[in-house]
């Protein structure tokens, strides 16, 4: 029998046939961890923006209304017999339904998210700069206590007064946390999926090498 020269080298080197199985990756662009980045930050920026606007530039006032306005260090409702807004503090307002601890706590829960989401940029950037996954990490833990804090505070506070607001009462100050929590959510689901854990992995294993 006689085989030519392609039939023999098709014996001795079988062709190659594909995996069904097998799933095409799509390689991520250089630029998109940087780009997901520079996104972080700015939602951050956003919500540092929105949370100073409401708590300060709005001194915390959910309605702000002629004849009704309610925030977290204002308490004014209307007065039939006056015929304008009267402001009620404590004791009175305990008198109201209104706890001076639960207050206490809704207050300590808005105002702590600010000052805590006013450190979240500083270790961002310098885990971005140092490849650092522990600063990274603060970062992470910072967003979740102020989540959790501004969520409780907002909730807190709403729990409270509820009888004398409703959803057309509200005013600018909570649009603006109710959209900082949900920018605070966000933040929270991209930096934990952010795309840079393989290359801190690979910097650690390079500086304990040359160690």
């Amino acid at each position: 029998m006689h085989f030519s020269s392609s039939s023999l080298n098709l014996m001795r080197f079988p062709r190659e046939q594909p995996c069904r199985g097998q799933k095409m990756t799509v390689p991520m662009p250089k630029r998109a961890p940087q780009l997901l980045f520079v996104g972080i930050l700015t939602v951050t920026a956003t919500v540092i923006c929105l949370l100073l606007y409401a708590l300060l530039w709005k001194a915390g006032n959910l309605t702000d209304l002629p004849n009704l306005r309610l925030g977290f260090y204002s308490f004014c409702l209307w007065d039939e017999g006056m015929g304008s807004l009267q402001c009620h503090q404590f004791p009175e307002l305990e008198d109201l339904g209104v706890s001076r601890v639960g207050l206490a706590l809704a207050r300590l829960g808005v105002y702590g998210a600010l000052v805590l989401t006013l450190f979240v940029p500083l270790p961002l950037l310098l885990a971005q700069c140092n490849s650092n996954e522990g600063e990274w990490q603060l970062a992470v833990g910072f967003l979740a206590v102020a989540s959790t804090l501004l969520a409780s505070g907002l909730g807190l506070f709403l729990i409270y007064t509820w009888k004398w607001l409703s959803l057309s009462l509200l005013g600018p100050g909570f649009i603006a946390l109710s959209t900082a929590q949900a920018l605070l959510i966000l933040l929270l689901m991209a930096i934990t999926v952010f795309p840079q854990k393989a290359e801190w992995t690979r910097a650690s294993l390079s500086t304990s090498l040359r160690a």
